[in-house]
């Protein structure tokens, strides 16, 4: 049923076939009665048992069930003696109605082959993902919409009428299903105002689902976004009677939450998220974690700490610092310092992980970023130095009292720029190391607990039952964990969700000193230890898992890489994570995603170095990671250019990697995963896997075209060059000059990015690689050309294109003929120039090459402006611009919207000039280098004095002027003429 009409017979409205004959489609509907249809003819479906049959192999994904499987899907615990001839007589009748091709006989078992466009279930999951899509994008009427389509596939109850306890089994998931989409739709309602609506539907739902509390929570929004604010606090009402009487337990927090918010008439609550909100007032950050509920000990540190943040009003600014071993509790303890003092800190409280202990800790920039903005100040007006962010960070607090948590800090140095300085706010630092060189801290050093407290945490956690009747077992517990914390909440939480275990059976686990020895040790050996035990309950091949997995540097890693690094099929992956999620040792980042605790990470790389038998393992393990980034990477580059040589050049690989539907999951995957490709690279820049780990930079090049990741991809770059050097390995330094000078050139940084594309070629002629020796050619000329050295540049871009056709690279050739254009539009050959240009856009259109295909447009926007065919340049300019945007190219969307206020001042158009110029200025922030900054501000002094605006026109004109001046560029002279007037006036 959809949300306004009764069921109805349907055949499911699908996907329409790719090709082939629609008449002959077979297409199964379960959302309802199961049935099927050829086109769109009705097919028989037999009897229930047979409808049974039809059901369990449909919802398999393909998948085979095999005898056993089906007869348990039929009778479960208690089958006929007959069962087996009972499955195979239906399954032929089934063969009959669908064909020998769709029913298939396998391995003792039957499965059903049919594309996956074919059953209502998979359609109606495509259409919940692009519904959670849209959502997530901020188009809510579109993800309704959809959802509301997905909705109307059900036709009654799903698998109505089919027998057996699989059906059973299904029939409820589909239904629950059938629920959450119908909760979510309703959500979206009342996002966009259908609140009115939206009641009487819910209405109607608590009533039929009466301890359901999401569908009474969305009631009470309902009614009183409705101005029914008695109604909406009597559901509440209702609510918690009923859950008292049926169940003996209180409405959920959010539901109280929700009350009292109703209570209080919070006009937040009466708006819906579409309605824009007033004008706000100064934001009032509350960033910081839940305080433990069983905090324990430590009475005369928060004693100690509380006086000091209470007096900070009146001093210069209170800077608290805890220092210990990790696991002492030091985070623990700061946060419910934090959350005792929070009267005194009535502006907000700020919070960050700066991940001290990791091997990349947080940038300080970073950190500044992400404070300003939870301060309230828009990503436009946050500056790009270090040094300017943490000016405008300590403008925003002065006259505001805040409390800022800096936890995990690496050493003073990254800290000082996040401090407070002003009167009234205060920091609590965290740390694993003394910070004596952070001038008027007060520094606190945090041992472990002593025995009484220790006991009373570990009581607080097991329970006083258990406990009470094995004291001296408690006791000698507590010391194996060396009364450290975090070893204690290990151990203690695992014995809670071990009801069976006694305290006396964990504390003669903790008694063989083989396994802890490393506990009693001091400092971090200590931290290792509190793992142990955990890491000694593990079954051999979760073990393992866990061993390999903290091998990779990256942040986290995904389900597919895990995978690739364990050497396992995915669904095995999976259930080898999602048990080590239950057992703490690894913590689900995302669905689908994982990750370590910096501590947990070190316990487990210590682990993999000790018990890793063979050790090479540990090479195979990263080996098989590398190969599966390359892949993949290589198939995004293939993907998002079709065509190109360059990964038939690329090292193989042994594993094969992720494929894609199309480019723009291509690209999704390729950017959530930048961090982790780029430190793949890193760790891979050893002699047995150099090659690759340079070929992996290679085919990620989006990652530093794209200005979201340059820095890092830049690092890599500086990192395998050096490797290369040391290894001597002249291709692989090669393809790692050829990267880094890419990063040099899209910076600015033309003499740079010359040289090494000069080594480049260099290289590739002592080794005969193809690959530098093309690229290397094309940038050499496209760098001539920002030099204005245009006969330099005509000369390599000539044996660029010799070299692509000759390795039969025809994008390659492409974008040598395309810059080839621009150094005949800077020689005033603007005719060969628009030949040029089209030429390499032939070639990429054959291709089907977008990306690409949008520099060429690009190339041809230049000429066609030039020689004032000013329509046609916006036409490929705005085509070009649209490309860039889909694929996530920031740096060429910006100089694109540059080219375009040029089209506009040569049509005399100032004001969508200076409009262009503005945005080309916030695309470009902190990436393209200072030279296109400076061509960027002088169109947009041309834009501004065009409108009259000439005061702040000779401002742009000035600072283009410096940075031109600072890098020698002859671009000074024109501007120095355009102020000289100007000037003069």
């Amino acid at each position: 049923m959809d949300r306004d009409h009764g069921p109805r017979v349907r055949v499911p409205e699908q996907r329409a076939p790719q090709d082939g004959d629609s008449g002959s489609v077979l297409r199964f509907a379960v959302l309802g009665p199961v049935r099927a249809w050829r086109g769109g003819e009705a097919l028989p479906s037999g009897s229930p048992q047979q409808r049974a049959l039809l059901t369990a192999l449909l919802l398999r994904d393909g998948r085979t069930a095999t005898a056993a499987e089906l007869i348990d899907a039929f009778w479960g615990e208690d089958p006929p003696s007959q069962a087996l001839a009972t499955i195979r007589t239906y399954a032929s009748r089934l063969r009959k109605i669908l064909g020998q091709d769709t029913l298939v006989s396998e391995s003792g078992g039957y499965a059903i082959r049919i594309g996956r466009d074919a059953l209502d279930v998979t359609f109606a999951q495509d259409l919940a993902a692009e519904a959670e899509k849209a959502r997530v994008a901020g188009d809510r009427h579109r993800a309704r919409a959809l959802i509301n389509k997905l909705l109307g596939l059900w036709d009654g109850e799903a698998l109505a009428s089919v027998p057996g306890p699989y059906a059973e089994n299904q029939r409820t998931r589909l239904e629950e299903w059938r629920l959450q989409l119908t909760e979510t739709r309703l959500d979206l309602d009342l996002e966009v105002g259908c609140h009115a609506e939206a009641v009487s539907e819910l209405t109607a739902l608590t009533a039929a689902h009466p301890l359901r509390e999401r569908l009474r929570e969305l009631l009470m929004v309902a009614l009183y976004r409705s101005g029914r604010q008695a109604e909406a606090l009597a559901v509440y009402a209702d609510t918690r009677r009923l859950l008292a009487e049926e169940l003996g337990v209180d409405p959920r927090p959010e539901l109280a939450q929700l009350q009292q918010r109703i209570l209080t008439a919070d006009q937040e609550l009466a708006r819906p998220a579409d309605e824009p909100a007033p004008a706000p007032a100064a934001v009032r950050p509350a960033q910081l974690p839940a305080t433990v509920p069983d905090f324990t000990g430590r009475a005369s540190f928060v004693r100690e700490l509380g006086d000091r943040l209470a007096t900070a009003e009146a001093s210069v600014m209170a800077v608290s610092a805890l220092a210990g071993i990790g696991g002492v509790g030091k985070t623990t303890l700061a946060v419910h310092v934090a959350h005792e003092a929070r009267p005194h800190f009535p502006d907000g409280q700020l919070y960050v992980d700066l991940q001290g202990a990791g091997a990349r800790a947080a940038e300080p920039e970073t950190v500044l970023g992400a404070f300003l903005r939870a301060l309230g100040t828009p990503d436009s007006s946050i500056p790009d130095s270090l040094d300017e962010r943490a000016a405008l960070y300590r403008s925003t607090l002065d006259g505001r009292r805040i409390l800022v948590l800096l936890d995990n800090a690496h050493d003073a140095a990254q800290i000082r720029p996040l401090l407070p300085g002003t009167a009234g706010c205060a920091a609590l630092v965290t740390s694993r190391v003394r910070m004596v060189d952070l001038a008027g801290a007060h520094l606190v050093d945090l041992d472990v607990m002593s025995p009484e407290e220790a006991l009373q945490l570990f009581t607080r956690i097991v329970g006083d039952e258990r406990v009470n009747s094995e004291r001296e077992a408690a006791l000698d517990v507590v010391a194996a964990c060396g009364f450290l914390p975090l070893a204690i909440r290990i151990a203690a939480s695992r014995l809670a969700a071990r009801r069976t275990w006694t305290v006396s059976v964990l504390a003669a686990k903790l008694a063989d000193e083989r396994r802890r020895l490393d506990e009693l040790q001091a400092g971090d050996l200590a931290v290792k230890a509190t793992f142990e035990l955990g890491y000694g309950q593990l079954e051999p091949a979760q073990a393992r898992a866990f061993r390999l997995l903290g091998l990779a540097d990256g942040p986290d890693i995904s389900l597919a890489a895990a995978a690739a690094l364990l050497n396992l099929e995915v669904h095995a992956a999976e259930d080898l994570l999602e048990s080590l999620v239950d057992t703490s040792l690894v913590e689900s980042a995302a669905p689908g995603r994982y990750r370590y605790h910096d501590l947990v990470r070190l316990y487990a790389r210590a682990c993999a170095e000790r018990d890793e038998q063979p050790p090479v393992e540990r090479e195979l393990a990263l080996s098989r990671l590398l190969d599966f980034y390359l892949a993949t990477a290589a198939g995004v580059y293939a993907l998002e250019r079709p065509g190109d040589r360059l990964v038939d050049h690329l090292e193989s690989t042994e594993h094969e990697g992720l494929s894609f539907a199309d480019r723009h999951s291509a690209l999704d995957w390729l950017y959530t995963e930048a961090t982790n490709l780029l430190a793949c690279v890193c760790q891979a820049s050893q002699p047995a896997t150099l090659r690759r780990a340079v070929d992996l930079l290679y085919a990620a090049l989006d990652l530093g075209e794209s200005g979201a990741n340059s820095k890092q991809y830049e690092a890599a770059a500086l990192t395998v060059r050096e490797a290369s050097r040391q290894c001597g390995d002249p291709r692989a330094e090669g393809r790692a000059v050829m990267s880094l000078a890419n990063v040099h050139q899209l910076a600015g940084r033309f003499d740079h990015a010359d040289r090494e594309a000069q080594a480049a070629l260099r290289l590739a002629g002592i080794v005969d690689d193809p690959l530098p020796a093309c690229w290397a050619s094309n940038a050499r000329g496209i760098i001539a050309l920002y030099q204005n050295r245009h006969a330099d540049g005509e000369g390599f871009l000539t044996q660029a294109i010799e070299a692509f056709r000759s390795d039969g690279n025809r994008p390659g050739e492409a974008s040598a003929l395309c810059n080839l254009s621009r150094i005949h539009l800077a020689t005033g050959r603007t005719k060969s120039a628009i030949t040029l240009a089209r030429s390499g856009i032939e070639i990429y259109d054959s291709l089907g090459h977008a990306l690409r295909g949008a520099n060429g447009r690009y190339a041809l926007g230049l000429a066609l402006t030039q020689s004032m065919k000013l329509s046609a340049a916006t036409d490929q300019l705005n085509e070009a611009l649209e490309v860039f945007r889909d694929s996530r190219q920031r740096l060429w969307e910006g100089m694109t919207l540059f080219r375009l206020a040029e089209v506009e001042i040569a049509s005399s158009r100032p004001a969508q000039a200076a409009q262009y110029s503005e945005l080309a200025l916030t695309v470009l922030r902190g990436i393209g280098g200072d030279w296109r900054r400076g061509n960027v501000l002088t169109v947009l002094g041309r834009a501004l004095d065009g409108i009259g605006q000439t005061g702040r026109a000779q401002v742009c004109w000035r600072e283009a002027l410096g940075i031109y001046e600072e890098l020698g560029s002859p671009e000074a002279h024109d501007v120095r003429s355009l102020l000289t007037p100007a000037s003069a006036a």
